[in-house]
């Protein structure tokens, strides 16, 4: 895992597996808890933004957690996967569930509308573009980062629910390739494959805003 990842310090977090699995009901909460900031960000981060505007990420976090405490003990019965992957797993699966029964209850939105959301929720709560920290960054610094992460957002969308995954998962989340792999059910040259590809794809996005935005200023 990568130092900047956005999950707690695995040897730490198995360490309260293992207490977990020995009974200790205090490394229920501790566990648990450790985990709370990184599923907010990642779940304020992909929740849609029109499913963003009625539940509160706070909200599916804890349900998440509520979900997460009664499995815990199959999980530490069995650990398969790493636990940061385990309860990612089941924000996505929860996510996966509001998407659809948002979907469901939208079928009537105009096309138009529904392009015009973006599929990503409040992005802000996540440095795309560079790790230091806004007080260290000059305004012109901080424009051109915000300019950066706003483009790397709208490339970002153009690409299909694979790419993003995985882009994401890399540079979002700083998980690794194995990391990926196991999370995704993949090889780690299929993972690898994947992401490259993703990459490659993304470039072309930008390359064609960078094309399209010359062409608009000449003309």
């Amino acid at each position: 895992m990568s130092e900047n990842s956005i999950w707690p310090q695995h040897e730490i977090t198995q360490n309260l597996v293992r207490e977990v699995a020995n009974g200790n009901e205090t490394a229920v909460n501790d566990l648990l808890e450790r985990h709370r900031q990184a599923l907010r960000r990642l779940i304020h981060f992909r929740l849609d933004r029109q499913i963003a505007d009625r539940v509160d990420a706070s909200d599916v976090v804890q349900d998440v957690l509520l979900e997460a405490s009664r499995r815990l003990k199959d999980y530490v019965s069995d650990p398969k996967m790493p636990f940061h992957l385990w309860v990612r797993q089941l924000a996505q699966d929860r996510m996966i569930d509001l998407h659809r029964r948002h979907h469901a209850q939208k079928r009537s939105v105009d096309k138009e509308q529904r392009l015009q959301s973006p599929a990503f929720g409040d992005r802000s709560s996540l440095n795309l573009a560079a790790q230091l920290r806004d007080d260290q960054l000059t305004p012109a610094a901080a424009m051109i980062r915000k300019e950066l992460e706003e483009r790397f957002l709208q490339a970002l969308e153009q690409l299909d629910e694979n790419e993003r995954e995985i882009i994401v998962m890399r540079h979002v989340e700083h998980l690794g390739n194995g990391e990926i792999a196991e999370a995704l059910e993949l090889s780690p040259a299929a993972a690898g494959m994947r992401y490259l590809r993703a990459i490659r794809r993304l470039k072309a996005v930008l390359t064609a805003s960078d094309s399209d935005s010359e062409s608009a200023s000449e003309s």
